[in-house]
């Protein structure tokens, strides 16, 4: 960890050059106010119309800005009220995307469109901190990153100009987990400041979108939306693949300019609020408590108050507001299937199309996805936020790392999360068949390069050492032999550790009709683990050829493993929890 006199920027320095290069953190605090003369334009012919949006007094009264010097406590609340817009504005964006992946419904609308979404590189197809990325196949894990760029609208949106900060930032980061049998949804949110380790960035503009070509080196200490603003999508997605050992094989990057008009475009959410919403910096936002209907500006500071009177934890009862309000929407879109209406959904999905850069994002892939979505409802639809424990010396979000692990293997082994209701409409037609992931393929190493140890799981005495005879006899050099440390296992495999794939592999072609499973318990070795399918022996045949590729061996996920434990104040929500009922 770095010490405090460190700053963003001297971690942040270019492997290129000496230079001080500054970050988009360094320039956090010193915002200029800007005021709502721009908005207030756009909304003023609206005021007082029948029928028009509930408004708030404190919307409606809000002055225009002055050059008066102020004192340095209303400059602070200016600049706290700033990444409050920024923030809120960042949030909606996301929200689209969870609906229209959801439902499915719309993507029909852009097959006549698929050259129109920009395309950015994100993903680099690396491996290296995914764990047990062949028991992955068939997962789909978008990541959706919502950004606070001043350039062109958003700067008129009142998010600030070039001129207050360059860049941008992932002030809403959000994984969107769908396991490959498509029962449920698993929607994971990071916090903004959450103290991570950058690998290595080549840096980003998001003007262009596009790389600049100067490489900075790996550095710890960083705020996670400073992540992106340095190195963009891929470095934001290898930051969160170390994170959470998860393949993700989607990007979606959104501005907020325009989601305003897109909550409007779907006649505003329902929410629910257990008491009025009224925050320190933004004023009143629900004067009342219980259901309402809001509208795109009142929903703006609904997701992105920080100060509300009442609240104890700033940001993750931002979060948490966030996440029911993600809920109502999903709730009213599964439910009323307002996201069918064709004429607004005409609409709502050309606004998301101007604002949205991706890869491996395709209309036909995501109408495929959105009908095997279909037997889902709310219920199956989980928030979880990534779990912190305080604050470093330099205010960043200290990640609970083995809580954190534990969550992300929970979700890759489809074990039930907290709050879910996985009840799904019988009625609802079958989902779309999924084409079976095409199976990796690996190539052979030298035998005589891998430490083997050999388990005994069958409970029949002399299989495994009969077996570890026979592959040493092969090339392999094999170490311990011994009993099985789970017990008894019902079918002959290969253990190994991340990293070790092609090792494994190598063994198990050895070993017909073996499998091969992901252990990280295991460190530089792989274990072969002769089951109770071996009872009449184990066949042990010469290995794969040096450099020949290896495409028949099977993967198999630890059925006899104990689930992960969750922690027990894991913070989540679920999409089918009213809390008004």
């Amino acid at each position: 960890m770095p010490p405090p006199s460190r700053t963003p920027a001297e971690r942040a320095a270019p492997a290129s050059r000496a230079k001080r290069e500054p970050t988009a953190e360094e320039v956090t605090d010193v915002l200029a106010p800007v005021g709502e003369q721009t908005r207030a334009k756009g909304k003023a012919k609206n005021k007082g119309e029948s029928g028009s949006w509930p408004t708030t007094e404190s919307r409606a009264t809000q002055a225009k800005p002055t050059k008066a010097p102020v004192s340095r406590l209303a400059a602070s609340k200016l600049r706290r009220h700033r990444r409050l817009r920024i923030i809120g504005r960042s949030v909606l964006a996301v929200f689209a995307v969870l609906c229209l992946v959801a439902t499915g419904g719309g993507w029909s609308y852009m097959r006549s469109a698929a050259n129109s979404f920009t395309q950015v590189s994100a993903l680099d197809g690396s491996q290296d901190d995914v764990i047990d990325s062949d028991a992955q196949l068939g997962d789909e894990n978008f990541l959706l990153v919502g950004t606070d760029t001043r350039a062109g609208a958003n700067g008129e949106l009142g998010a600030g100009t070039l001129d207050d900060a360059e860049g941008a930032r992932a002030d809403t980061t959000m994984l969107v987990h769908i396991p490959k049998d498509r029962s449920r949804v698993v929607i994971v949110s990071f916090p903004r400041d959450l103290d991570v380790t950058r690998p290595q960035c080549e840096g980003w503009d998001n003007d262009k979108p596009g790389y600049t070509g100067e490489n900075y080196p790996s550095a710890s200490g960083d705020k996670l939306n400073a992540v992106y603003g340095l190195g963009g999508p891929k470095c934001l997605v290898s930051t969160i693949q170390r994170l959470t050992g998860s393949t993700i094989n989607h990007f979606i990057g959104i501005d907020f300019s325009g989601f305003e008009a897109m909550v409007d475009k779907v006649d505003g959410v329902e929410v629910c609020s257990t008491k009025p919403v009224i925050d320190e910096v933004l004023g009143t936002v629900l004067e009342q408590p219980g259901k309402q209907r809001i509208d795109g500006a009142t929903a703006l500071n609904y997701v992105r108050a920080r100060h509300v009177y009442g609240d104890e934890r700033s940001d993750y009862d931002r979060i948490n507001r966030q996440q029911r309000f993600l809920s109502s929407l999903l709730r009213g879109a599964l439910s009323s299937k307002v996201l069918f209406d064709l004429g607004k959904l005409n609409g709502f999905i050309d606004e998301f199309r101007k604002h949205t850069w991706v890869q491996n994002v395709e209309p036909s892939d995501l109408l495929t996805l959105g009908r095997s979505l279909q037997r889902i409802d709310a219920g199956t639809v989980t928030f979880i936020t990534v779990p912190t424990a305080g604050t470093t010396d330099y205010g960043n979000e200290i990640p609970r790392e083995s809580d954190i692990k534990a969550i992300f293997s929970a979700i890759r082994d489809d074990q039930p999360l907290p709050g879910e209701k996985p009840t799904a409409h019988d009625a609802a037609p079958e989902p779309a068949a999924v084409a079976p992931p095409t199976p990796p393929k690996y190539v052979a190493v030298d035998p005589s390069s891998i430490a083997t140890n050999v388990s005994n799981g069958s409970q029949i005495e002399g299989l495994a050492g009969t077996a570890a005879t026979e592959l040493g006899n092969q090339g392999f050099q094999v170490g311990t032999v011994a009993n099985y440390v789970n017990g008894t296992s019902p079918t002959t495999k290969v253990r190994y550790p991340t990293g070790m794939e092609a090792e494994a592999a190598t063994v198990a072609s050895s070993v017909p009709g073996a499998t091969i499973e992901a252990d990280d318990s295991l460190a530089g070795t792989v274990d072969v683990v002769i089951g109770t399918d071996s009872a009449n022996g184990v066949s042990v045949q010469a290995p794969a050829s040096v450099g020949a590729e290896i495409a028949d061996v099977a993967t198999s996920t630890a059925a006899d493993s104990e689930p992960a434990e969750l922690p027990a104040d894991l913070e989540h929500v679920n999409a089918g929890e009213d809390i008004c009922q």
